[in-house]
């Protein structure tokens, strides 16, 4: 069974190279990589605000916008969320104390 997630990415490949004016994804894409990091980081803070202000059902809607600008980022700039997940699967396990400080 395909995950929610693998299937939006999927979605957002096919139409990476689609129309822009017969898709968001190819319309935000034709603008490049910055413009898709733009977006993600607005709602992103969209999130936040909402985070903040305690409203579980915009929350939740914004929740979805960050998760779906992510995804577009990440394809603007030819990452795979597989690359992700099993950088994810890499660190299950370790502190994040501990992983963090692998890092610097």
């Amino acid at each position: 069974m395909t995950h929610t997630l693998d299937r939006l990415a999927q979605t957002i490949a096919a139409r990476k190279a689609a129309n822009p004016d017969s898709s968001w994804t190819a319309k935000l894409m034709s603008k490049g990589p910055e413009k898709c990091a733009e977006k993600f980081g607005e709602e992103a803070i969209e999130a936040i605000i909402e985070a903040v202000k305690g409203d579980k059902e915009k929350l939740t809607r914004e929740a979805a916008d960050v998760l779906y600008h992510l995804l577009v980022m990440l394809a603007s700039r030819d990452v795979a969320l597989a690359d992700v997940l099993a950088e994810l699967d890499a660190r299950d396990g370790i502190s994040g104390l501990d992983e963090k400080a692998s890092r610097e």
